[in-house]
């Protein structure tokens, strides 16, 4: 004997309500952040098509760097819409003052950001490497409690400074969840392709 109308569909109701208490599925980046208790996301800034800088590089003037591309700047954009999707608190926004990441930090959208002198690259030498790194080191070494509401430091930064501190190289976009207080770091995925 087939069950009655009314019984099947309590049935899915139940079934329905039992879906719907389900803890939502956290995405990889607060898996990642979640599962070395991070304090810092590292994100590497958007697609700058090339390598390295050109030969006059100036820190003060744009035209003399490598900057963002257009797929670049929506890429930045589309990372600042899925970390508001994503309900990943940001306390602080921290950037290289390198153009190609000024820029990143300010098309993610996220509210105001400073930038500081530890997220510098110092890949074609432009800076001391020795220097830029204590300079971010001291900045994490003051960072020694979690934050009270869970929330990270988003530091918008070059390959190079992320390798120093992680050991991970991540793509252009990417980010790294790190714990300043451990120095535990994971690799948290490329969420938006250029």
């Amino acid at each position: 004997m087939r069950p009655s109308f009314p019984i099947r569909w309590s049935a899915a109701l139940v079934g329905l309500l039992w879906l719907l208490a389900l803890p939502a599925q956290a995405g990889p980046l607060a898996d990642a952040i979640d599962e070395i208790d991070a304090d810092v996301l590292f994100l590497r800034h958007a697609l700058a098509p090339g390598f390295g800088d050109p030969a006059n590089f100036s820190i003060h003037d744009c035209r003399t760097q490598r900057n963002l591309s257009q797929a670049g700047r929506e890429q930045s954009r589309r990372i600042g819409q899925y970390l508001r999707d994503e309900a990943i608190g940001i306390e602080v926004i921290l950037s290289s003052r390198w153009c190609r990441c000024v820029e990143t930090a300010a098309e993610l959208g996220l509210g105001p950001f400073t930038t500081h002198d530890g997220l510098n690259s110092f890949f074609d030498g432009h800076v001391d490497r020795a220097e830029t790194i204590r300079l971010l080191r001291a900045y994490l070494d003051k960072m020694n409690a979690p934050s009270a509401n869970g929330s990270v430091t988003l530091m918008v930064t070059h390959q190079v400074v992320i390798t120093a501190i992680t050991g991970i190289a991540p793509q252009s976009g990417g980010f790294v969840a790190y714990n300043s207080r451990t120095g535990a770091a994971k690799r948290a995925g490329t969420p938006v392709q250029p």
